[in-house]
């Protein structure tokens, strides 16, 4: 007993000597970061702004998540957002988020079922749209029923953080993508610093003395682990490489996460930057690094999220740089087809190409739009 108390009073001394002026909350800043990321309408929510009829809805939520006890499965579904519930949420955004009325229901019907895939995939274990390369890696096992409990503790301690204030599937939500290390989508943030000197650049440039605002250069990436570039994406740094020398445009998109093989430390961006820097010398300031598409919807999504930051000209068209085989493919009319199924619209429009390797892109600026559906890659 004696041993208890002086433990106990060692620890009050030691909590005392530490303990700060003024307690704070202990905040996550990478969750926090995650959670604008992913849901930025949602974020600027709180339950104390929200009109009655909402707050009635979120409180039937909670009667509803708590009846399932500890059943993760069950509150994972209890988690969901229904049709009506999402109107509701919608409704209620339009009067506290600033912004067009119609572009802020529209985001918040985006983030909500994307927060719902993100709930089935990474919290039920349903298949991804890309199995091979994205959601968690320990489906079927002991340990993806552990690391889902582990989240739901996780979300317990950040729920009152402002990201997650207006409902408890948000902070779940980001604390399932936690624990399946999948922080993809922001790890290069702040991507701006990245881009500082083109950027920089851009600012000064008399974009009219280019035929094209902008070189993309599309990853392809290697099967092999270990690897850091392949063989195709060294053909397609070549060919960019060669259209910047001939002065067609003042910079180069280098676009491409690290997708292939799954989980590999190569990112296709990172290594094209490289390959140009010091196989070509390519200046830094004319290298523009997107290190987040996964896929070629997003490839060109992202870059026109790029030709937005660096204000080029809407009317003036980018420059797609790849080898024949992706040519192919992406002035298909199944192109056009995928970008509007996955993305639900197309990213640009491609023009005729100009030779099997050369594709002229005019940017749609609904691309800045954010698609949590795909919380790797949003």
């Amino acid at each position: 007993m004696r041993i208890g108390q002086a433990l106990r009073g060692s620890i009050a001394i030691v909590a005392m000597a530490t303990a700060p002026c003024e307690a704070t909350a202990a905040q996550d800043a990478v969750l926090a970061e995650l959670g604008q990321r992913l849901f930025p309408t949602i974020a600027q929510m709180s339950v104390q702004g929200a009109p009655p009829s909402l707050r009635s809805l979120l409180t039937q939520r909670l009667r509803r998540i708590d009846a399932c006890g500890e059943a993760n499965d069950c509150r994972i579904q209890a988690l969901q957002w229904s049709d009506p519930e999402i109107a509701a949420v919608e409704a209620a955004a339009a009067k506290q988020v600033s912004g067009p009325t119609d572009e802020t229901r529209a985001a918040v019907r985006r983030e909500l079922s994307g927060l719902n895939s993100i709930l089935r995939v990474y919290g039920a274990g349903e298949p991804p749209r890309y199995p091979d390369i994205d959601g968690p890696d320990s489906v079927g096992t002991p340990l993806f029923k552990a690391d889902v409990a582990a989240a739901f503790a996780s979300a317990d301690a950040i729920k009152s953080e402002p990201v997650a204030r207006l409902d408890q599937s948000v902070a779940l939500a980001l604390t399932l993508l936690d624990g399946a290390n999948r922080l993809d989508a922001i790890a290069f943030e702040p991507l701006d610093r990245e881009n500082a000197l083109p950027a920089a650049r851009a600012a000064r440039l008399d974009w009219s003395r280019y035929p094209y605002t902008a070189i993309i250069l599309l990853g392809v990436g290697p099967e092999v682990m270990g690897v850091p570039l392949s063989p195709m994406s060294k053909l397609n740094v070549h060919l960019a490489a060669a259209r910047y020398r001939a002065g067609v445009s003042p910079f180069i998109i280098v676009s491409g996460a690290g997708v292939h093989p799954r989980r590999t430390n190569y990112v296709e961006a990172i290594e094209m930057r490289k390959a140009l820097v010091e196989r070509y010398s390519i200046p830094a300031d004319a290298i523009v690094i997107e290190p987040y598409a996964r896929h070629t919807t997003t490839n060109l999504r992202n870059a026109a999220r790029l030709l937005i930051k660096l204000k080029a000209p809407e009317d003036r068209p980018a420059l797609i740089v790849t080898n024949r085989k992706h040519g192919v493919s992406i002035s298909s009319e199944t192109f056009v087809k995928r970008n509007v199924a996955e993305l639900g619209y197309a990213p640009g429009r491609i023009a005729p190409a100009l030779s099997p390797l050369d594709f002229p892109f005019f940017y749609d600026p609904r691309s800045v739009r954010v698609d949590p559906a795909d919380p790797l890659d949003p």
